[in-house]
């Protein structure tokens, strides 16, 4: 995808993810055979539901069909939250995982390697860590700059035990994260279906 159709498609889309308090996180134009897919990342504090991505879709197409930012080829369009692993980049992305476990690579300024550890708190320059204890060692304190990360994303906790807060184990928190991913790309995919039916005609036609 180019720069100049990506910035179309951004200003085209980010009005309508905003006004439903709602980030755009990611636009991805890939091909698929004869066909090409526009998947749309959204996220929020709250997290996305599934039938706000299902009237995003509706209202996007409606926007991307009265323009030409996707030109004249078939496409899918896919509007989905993002993975339970996907990267920390963002500030909003490390205030979405505090109380969660993280693998962070480490810059080398910082001395290069990997952190697992838990985000306790954050503000703007950086993270407040609790780093898991080993051989039965209590859990240590550290805090850790953003310029020392040089990437980071949230690891899955299968055998974590609910929280203080009554916060459900990861382990069915990344089935339900995974479900609603697959639940709204199908639902997503149905509703396109019928654009994929129509162009079929055209072509026969």
């Amino acid at each position: 995808m180019s720069t100049t159709q990506s910035e179309r498609l951004r200003g085209l889309l980010e009005p309508l993810v905003a006004a439903r308090d709602l980030d755009l996180e990611e636009i991805e134009v890939t091909p698929a055979g004869k066909r090409r897919v526009l998947r749309i990342v959204v996220d929020s504090d709250e997290g996305v539901q599934l039938d706000e991505c299902a009237e995003l879709s509706r209202e996007a197409s409606q926007v991307l069909d009265d323009s030409d930012a996707m030109g004249g080829a078939p496409y899918t369009l896919e509007v989905t939250s993002p993975g339970a692993d996907r990267p920390l980049t963002e500030l909003r992305h490390y205030r979405r995982a505090v109380g969660r476990l993280i693998k962070a690579q480490l810059t080398e300024a910082a001395g290069g390697g990997e952190l697992v550890a838990r985000i306790t708190a954050l503000d703007e320059s950086g993270l407040d860590l609790e780093v898991p204890g080993v051989k039965g060692r209590k859990p240590t304190a550290r805090r850790l700059a953003f310029d020392e990360i040089a990437k980071a994303r949230v690891e899955l906790e299968f055998n974590r035990k609910a929280g203080k807060r009554g916060e459900k184990a990861d382990e069915t928190e990344a089935v339900d994260e995974i479900d609603e991913i697959d639940d709204t790309e199908n639902d997503v995919n149905d509703e396109n279906d019928k654009n994929d039916k129509n162009d079929e005609n055209k072509e026969e036609a």
